[in-house]
């Protein structure tokens, strides 16, 4: 082959390699929900999603993966898989989680997954849409390396049902003063009989005083 032809082949080759997508070492493989979608904005909900490591790939050490999450007041559990045993656990809180590559690294013979638990309260959305889980792939540049990013997102319904509680007032009874009776008025004599018989007692009183012969 002539040498200018190789040197061109070899450096097409070169530039395609460097141009080519990295493929995500790590592929979603399952989720779910708890309740069952579609969301309700404003109610508690649950997301658990698991992931593998691509066959036949080793996640780079000085990497690590970046995860993120719209569900307010998020709390994280993050587990990792080795061969089908339970390795390293991860916890986090707030809308942001990261997992060291030293985490996931290991070499092609072994079998490497995780699942990543969310607890957390559905946002209001305004798209009809809410963004539970996103992980991407960020490399010792801190870049995200490209077509690693992963997103599961959900349909939001609406607001939460609050139940209306009816409060009935308590009337407090008003209490009542007994009317108090009127005197009763004792009988009395008759005006004129009265009169009969004060003159009685001074025509008496005189009689007594007159000298007797």
């Amino acid at each position: 082959m002539n040498p200018i032809i190789r040197i061109l082949s070899c450096g097409m080759a070169v530039a395609l390699f460097l141009v080519a997508p990295v493929a995500a070492a790590q592929v979603l493989t399952g989720d779910s929900f708890t309740p069952n979608p579609p969301l309700v904005a404003g109610a508690q909900q649950q997301v658990v999603a698991t992931y593998a490591i691509a066959s036949g790939t080793t996640f780079p050490k000085n990497h690590e993966l970046q995860m993120t999450t719209n569900l307010t007041g998020a709390m994280w559990t993050i587990q990792v898989i080795l061969d089908g045993n339970n390795a390293a656990t991860q916890t986090a809180a707030g809308n942001a989680a990261f997992v060291n590559g030293e985490l996931l690294s290991y070499s092609a013979n072994h079998d490497v997954s995780f699942s990543v638990t969310i607890d957390g309260v559905v946002p209001p959305a305004d798209s009809g849409q809410a963004m539970v889980l996103q992980v991407e792939e960020i490399d010792n540049t801190g870049n995200v390396v490209p077509g690693s990013a992963s997103v599961i997102s959900q349909p939001v319904a609406g607001g939460a049902v609050v139940p209306v509680t009816t409060v009935v007032p308590t009337l407090t009874p008003v209490p009542v003063t007994p009317a108090t009776p009127a005197p009763t008025r004792s009988p009395g004599f008759a005006a004129g009989a009265g009169i009969l018989a004060l003159a009685g007692a001074v025509v008496g009183a005189v009689w007594m005083r007159s000298p007797r012969p």
